[in-house]
């Protein structure tokens, strides 16, 4: 059996860790290298890295900041935000990520994840999916939350794996940076639907909900940001938890 992963996540702005609640009020959570380099120590599966306003401010991601952090891990590292280009995914996967996470661009542009995975394989596609339930319908969003798409969460999931995408990373905005669990019922529902892996992400508040997320769902992996920056749950501690409750995990 597959072992579950822990990924925690740095969402950066100004070259700074930042944090907020359904995508809004954003505060700072300390130094990315320094949270990277914390992380990689007690435990994490993998590190994500998401430059989450380089699509509105119509940039790039920031490539020297990327460097610097994969320097002082060894872990996977996925990398995300302002990617609309092959040549972008060439350049962040030359500053060292492994893996790249495309979110806005992939509704834009849906054939950028087949050539994305043709050049480099399924496995270097994290397809991003910010959704929010309304009226008991999850829909897409794109721009980091910002611009509300016809896009329904489990056709989209649909289309992208069949385009090519290796992995999904689902962001419930509902619950996102609320630490009142995970949205297990969409996620179970999503892992039905495709059979390529699932990152959940949105709404972790205690080691319980971890618990509860692989319980209870067929997922493949937790994300999570507030609660590992501001250290309210150690990784160690979450890891032994899990294996506790015969939860496959790396320890």
């Amino acid at each position: 059996m597959l072992t579950k992963r822990i990924i925690p996540c740095l969402d950066i702005k100004d070259g700074r860790t930042v944090k907020g609640v359904n995508f809004e009020g954003l505060r700072d959570a300390g130094d990315p290298i320094e949270l990277a380099k914390r992380y990689v120590s007690q435990g994490a599966d993998e590190l994500v890295f998401l430059d989450i306003t380089a699509t509105i401010d119509k940039r790039k991601t920031l490539l020297d900041l990327v460097e610097k952090v994969a320097r002082e891990i060894n872990i996977p590292f996925t990398v995300g935000g302002g990617i609309s280009t092959v040549v972008d995914v060439v350049n962040i996967l030359k500053a060292g990520a492994d893996k790249v996470s495309i979110n806005s661009a992939a509704v834009k542009n849906p054939q950028l994840i087949t050539d994305i995975a043709l050049k480099y394989g399924a496995q270097c596609v994290v397809l991003a999916i910010d959704a929010r339930k309304e009226q008991g319908e999850w829909v897409v969003y794109t721009g980091g939350g910002r611009n509300r798409t016809e896009l329904n969460l489990f056709q989209w999931a649909q289309k992208v794996e069949q385009l090519g995408a290796g992995e999904i990373l689902f962001t419930s905005m509902n619950a996102d940076g609320t630490k009142k669990g995970f949205e297990i019922q969409a996620l179970e529902e999503l892992s039905q639907k495709v059979n390529i892996p699932i990152i959940a992400s949105g709404g972790a508040g205690s080691i319980q909900d971890f618990v509860n997320l692989f319980l209870r769902s067929n997922v493949d992996a937790a994300l999570a940001a507030s609660v590992f920056h501001y250290g309210e749950i150690q990784i160690t501690e979450l890891k032994k938890t899990m294996s506790i409750n015969q939860i496959p995990t790396r320890l």
